[in-house]
């Protein structure tokens, strides 16, 4: 029987980020999932506070090169790669000289956060599914973390719905305590109807607040999970009442078992 293929997307990974209830399971469970006989590919944002000598990351020269249009303007595609050895793992990154240059990751270091956060999120997005295709792999599980992947589910389900390599792919949403506290761009709706999705299905963009944007990020998810212990009160009732499979709070003792056992339902 050929191995399930789960593709783990993760706005933070130790060690290239300091730790935090993201990064850690960014790290661990992707490479628990591995020893437990699946196979995977991991990927995060190149944020600008990433040490790229320190982690020795490289240029994949073959799936770089691509633009990404965004609110009418190119941006290039460049993907990075580094390996956790202990892990037998690769990482790859998104990277692109306009949106992560700084040296932080979503908000500066009074923690005002970047005005231009929702055309990151959705370049990262496109760019983790895009390389995806130019590998060739056709994900059976996409799990993601962090409100930085929220945009994944949606480009998934409606942007790329005709693409043989994710017919079949579940998608499962992990909701953390990490929310952002000011909305993100008001026009971030129109900018993602550029790609073909219908202002109906991104109506909760018109406000785009942390609820919101995590919203419709269920709303496009076959599955979700408790990330944190306690997250927001009304994300959670929201995804109790849809119905969907949820995977409740786990400890770092019981989540890879609990996550191979949630993966093993689709």
């Amino acid at each position: 029987m050929e191995k399930k293929k789960v593709l783990f997307i993760s706005q933070e990974i130790t060690p290239y980020l300091p730790e935090s209830e993201i990064s850690d399971i960014g790290r661990f469970l992707p490479q628990g999932i591995q020893e437990k006989g699946k196979e995977i590919r991991t990927f995060m944002p190149r944020f600008g506070c990433v040490n790229e000598r320190r982690n020795q990351l490289h240029e994949v020269i073959r799936l770089s090169g691509m633009n990404l249009v965004i609110n009418d303007n190119d941006h290039p595609l460049i993907i990075k790669v580094a390996s956790i050895q202990a892990a037998r793992m690769q990482v790859y990154f998104i990277d692109n000289e306009d949106y992560f240059q700084r040296k932080f990751a979503v908000a500066n270091d009074e923690g005002v956060e970047f005005d231009d956060n929702d055309e990151r999120a959705i370049f990262f997005a496109r760019g983790v599914l895009e390389t995806v295709i130019k590998l060739r792999w056709s994900p059976d599980i996409i799990h993601c973390h962090g409100w930085f992947t929220g945009m994944i589910p949606l480009f998934v389900k409606k942007t790329y719905r005709n693409n043989p390599l994710f017919a079949n792919a579940k998608i499962i949403y992990s909701i953390y305590n990490d929310q952002f506290n000011s909305p993100l761009s008001s026009s971030m709706a129109r900018k993602i109807a550029e790609d073909g999705i219908d202002m109906n299905d991104i109506s909760m963009l018109k406000n785009p607040t942390f609820v919101n944007y995590s919203k419709l990020a269920i709303d496009n998810s076959d599955a979700t999970t408790k990330g944190s212990e306690t997250i927001n009160s009304e994300l959670e009732e929201y995804m109790k009442a849809s119905g969907k499979p949820l995977l409740d709070y786990q400890t770092k003792e019981t989540l890879v078992n609990s996550s191979f056992d949630f993966y093993n339902i689709f």
